[in-house]
């Protein structure tokens, strides 16, 4: 038995810390935003432009057409929410300002390297702020199926598809655990329940 999608998210935000900055990357890791407790105080970011994102909207009268983040997603913000150019949110990232990301993940290695923009012979859709942010945030978590759709693992010794970061990777949460590349190995913080070590398929 694996984790679900919102319990991966659930494991996530178990990592934050009060009053942090968070960043959130398309895919898996916009959950996220609608799973924060109101007990946890968290500046979601999106780097279109907007600190105060506070998950979907619960209405079709409460969603605006133009109030979105980083992925074209319909969000609803917080209370003292801000928004500004593309200029002054990279300017936050690259300046060292965002606390924790979470990105998608194609593949992760022993060395913290992260490959997560393409696949060669496969259509680009473009980097977005991976690049930025996986250099600019303090702290890098990759959400992530364990295993592609082909079965094969995504924790491996060495990427293989072009990296989009070398050695940025802090924690990576999977729907199998929780894991930590260390330089040589993956060391396991924590597995779901059901599933066992030999299961992990770790290199």
């Amino acid at each position: 038995m694996t984790w679900t999608k919102t319990k991966m998210a659930d494991e996530v935000i178990k990592l934050f810390t009060p009053h942090s900055s968070v960043n959130l990357g398309i895919g898996l890791p916009t959950l996220i935003a609608e799973r924060i407790p109101a007990e946890l105080p968290l500046m979601v970011q999106s780097e279109n432009g907007v600190l105060g994102v506070d998950g979907r909207p619960t209405s079709a009268d409460s969603a605006s057409p133009t109030l979105i983040n980083a992925g074209k997603e319909t969000i609803s913000i917080s209370k003292g929410a801000s928004f500004f150019d593309s200029s002054l949110s990279f300017g936050m990232i690259r300046g060292g300002h965002i606390d924790f990301c979470v990105l998608g993940g194609m593949e992760v290695d022993v060395e913290q390297n992260l490959a997560n923009w393409m696949i060669p012979g496969k259509k680009i859709t473009g980097m977005g702020g991976a690049m930025d942010l996986v250099n600019g945030a303090k702290k890098v978590i990759i959400m992530m199926g364990h295993f592609n759709r082909q079965g094969a693992p995504k924790l491996l010794k060495k990427c293989v598809l072009p990296l989009t970061g070398k050695s940025v990777v802090d924690i990576v949460v999977t729907d199998h655990g929780i894991f930590k590349p260390n330089g040589s190995k993956f060391e396991v913080i924590k597995i779901a329940e059901g599933v066992l070590e030999s299961d992990l398929k770790l290199p």
